[in-house]
């Protein structure tokens, strides 16, 4: 059944600093790297803010975590439990399982473990894995990168959480790479198809090639200077998944100006009637 979703990253104004992670090469480890946004929602508010607006579901991107403990993933739980949403998918932004250099891609894997973790703890159904920074073009690439979803698969599955990647980053750029990845890895490893993620003439053959394989599809429309979306480019999108048969989640991103709850509302008027048909 389809149903209306949410990232956090559309709300990156509103719910305080980014918490990005970064390599440090000189001291071969991970740094956490501190971006100032305002603190008008926290992230426990959400939940209950989304489910007043009609979302049944959030995607949550790790950077905005404020904390990492169990007792505030136990409070996160708590507040998407008691709001009776769904947190769908923990987006893990970072981690390069594809890297040349031994050292750095056993950390990064190391670091996917430790957030799969997190993502039980805190209830998310899934974890979005970056497939990898390599050419779309490397054949060995895609098939390393492949064979360490399947592990983390089969890892997060005693775990309660599923993995899944998305057309994100230089390896799953195109259609064709993305395929090529999901058939070597496995029907445990999911996928997330976004809009704006893909490029050329072959983009709606893309988005159509990848949706049946999606648990959720981001509907990333392009703006305009004032942040009014492409309604007739978006509704093209929109009518190939319909036409491949996807039925699960519509995720609105919003990076435009101005007041990001405005944004998505804008988005949501021209996805809203896709999801009463997909019913």
């Amino acid at each position: 059944m389809s149903y209306l979703s949410v990232s956090t990253w559309s709300l990156h104004r509103i719910l305080g600093p980014l918490r990005l992670t970064v390599w440090d090469e000189a001291a071969s480890t991970h740094l956490t790297r501190e971006e100032d946004q305002p603190q008008i929602l926290t992230l426990l508010e959400l939940p209950k803010e989304a489910a007043a607006r009609g979302y049944k579901a959030i995607e949550v991107c790790h950077f905005h975590f404020p904390s990492l403990n169990s007792e505030y993933f136990k409070q996160l739980r708590q507040s998407f439990e008691a709001a009776g949403v769904s947190f769908d998918t923990l987006l893990l932004d970072y981690g390069d399982i594809t890297n040349v250099d031994e050292k750095r891609r056993s950390a990064d894997l190391a670091l996917i473990r430790t957030w799969i973790g997190i993502a039980s703890e805190c209830g998310a159904k899934q974890i979005r894995v970056v497939a990898g920074e390599a050419s779309p073009a490397d054949t060995a690439a895609i098939e390393m990168s492949a064979d360490y979803l399947a592990e983390l698969a089969d890892y997060a599955s005693t775990a309660g959480v599923r993995v899944v990647t998305e057309n994100f980053k230089p390896l799953t750029s195109t259609g064709d790479s993305s395929l090529k990845l999901l058939e070597r890895a496995g029907k445990q490893v999911g996928f997330i198809t976004d809009f704006g993620n893909y490029h050329g003439e072959a983009k709606l053959e893309e988005i159509a090639a990848t949706a049946p394989f999606s648990v959720s599809i981001h509907a990333k429309p392009t703006f305009d200077a004032a942040g009014y979306p492409d309604k007739e480019q978006l509704q093209s999108y929109l009518n190939r998944v319909q036409s491949v048969g996807f039925n699960g989640a519509y995720v609105l991103i919003y990076d435009g100006p101005g007041d990001m709850w405005e944004g998505l509302e804008r988005i949501k008027t021209i996805v809203e009637p896709f999801i009463l048909t997909a019913r």
